[in-house]
C-alpha cells in the first residue's frame, strides 16, 4: 500500500510541477552503510556485542543440555522427590535461557534493537545530513533510497548521487 501511495505521489508530483523542472535523485543507501567508515564501525560494534550475548546464550544452552543429560542418565535411580527437584531446575534454567534470549534479541524491544537505535543514530544523521547537503547544492526537490521499502523501478544513472553523497560524508563536509 505504501509502495502505491509513494508512486501515486510522483506522478502527482510530475503532473503539478510539469511547468517547471523537478529534479529528483536517488541513493543506495545500502552502498553507503557498506563504505562510510562510521557505518562500517558502527555495524562492527553491533556485530560484536551481538556475539558476546550469543555466546552468552551458546553457554546457556549447553549447561542445559548437560543437565538434562545427567538427569535422563539418573532418571532411573532417583526418588520421586530428586526426579521432581531436578525436573524444576531444568525448568527454572529453560526459563532464563528464554528470558535471557528474549531481552537481548526479542522483538521489537530486545536489547540488541534498542543498541541498533543508539549505535546508528548518529550515522543516520550524518547520512541525512550529506544526502540534504548534496541535494540542495544539485538542486534537487526529491531524493529516494533505492534499496529501502520504497520500489523504484527504473531511475537513470544521471540522478544517482549515491557517490556524491558518499563522497562529501568521507571528506567530513
Amino acid at each position: 500500500m505504501r509502495n502505491y501511495l509513494v508512486i501515486l505521489f510522483v506522478l502527482l508530483s510530475t503532473s503539478l510541477f510539469a511547468q517547471t523542472a523537478q529534479k529528483i535523485g536517488y541513493v543506495d543507501s545500502q552502498i553507503i552503510l557498506t563504505q562510510l567508515p562510521e557505518a562500517i564501525k558502527a555495524q562492527s560494534d553491533l556485530d560484536a556485542l551481538t556475539k558476546i550475548w550469543s555466546d552468552q546464550l551458546d553457554s546457556m544452552t549447553l549447561g542445559y543440555q548437560q543437565l538434562l543429560t545427567d538427569y535422563q542418565k539418573q532418571a532411573a535411580t532417583m526418588t520421586d522427590e530428586q526426579k521432581l527437584s531436578k525436573q524444576q531446575e531444568l525448568i527454572a534454567m529453560e526459563q532464563k535461557i528464554l528470558g535471557f534470549r528474549n531481552q537481548k534479541f526479542g522483538q521489537p524491544n530486545g536489547e540488541i534493537y534498542l543498541k541498533q537505535e543508539e549505535i546508528f543514530e548518529p550515522v543516520k544523521r550524518k547520512i541525512y545530513s550529506g544526502i540534504e547537503q548534496v541535494a540542495k547544492s544539485e538542486g534537487m526537490q526529491f531524493i529516494f533510497d533505492k534499496s529501502g521499502d520504497i520500489v523504484l523501478l527504473y531511475a537513470d544513472a544521471a540522478f544517482d548521487i549515491t557517490f556524491k553523497v558518499l563522497d562529501n560524508l568521507k571528506r567530513g563536509k
